[in-house]
């Protein structure tokens, strides 16, 4: 299989036995979508559509989905953007970074999960990125 760049949504109730890939199956009745990954490895990726999880906007033709769709229990652990029908790769995550952004979907799902404190940053890098900011000649 091959790495797709779009994928044209298809409107149904269920998802079919094999999902065929560059293609967004969307079950508006179950809210919920589904596509093969994007990086060509096959397997499945489902989106559940909810406030907490993925929106979905349709505007006649293309489909987008957000937030961006982070395989990360897949071995390819792809992560991409679908905006308007094409697929627009995003970068590869740090064991720490996926862990984090686990942390948030569960805190999304489950709001009485605790909220872990922020790692503390020391005055030295607190004063040298103020003073980055506001050294005359130099951009950010």
């Amino acid at each position: 299989m091959t790495a797709q760049d779009t994928l044209h949504p298809v409107f149904t109730e269920t998802f079919p036995p094999a999902m065929d890939p560059g293609k967004l199956y969307i079950s508006i009745p179950y809210r919920t979508c589904g596509h093969l990954c994007c990086c060509g490895c096959g397997h499945e990726v489902i989106t559940p559509l909810s406030p907490a999880q993925w929106k979905l906007t349709f505007d006649g033709e293309n489909v987008s989905l957000t937030p961006s769709i982070g395989n990360w229990s897949l071995r390819c652990q792809s992560h991409y953007w679908i905006h308007d029908g094409r697929v627009r790769w995003s970068r590869r995550y740090s064991a720490a970074e996926i862990d984090q952004n686990r942390a948030r979907d569960r805190r999304l799902l489950d709001p009485s999960t605790p909220v872990p404190a922020p790692e503390p940053t020391s005055r030295l890098r607190r004063w040298l990125r103020l003073r980055r900011l506001w050294t005359p000649g130099r951009s950010s």
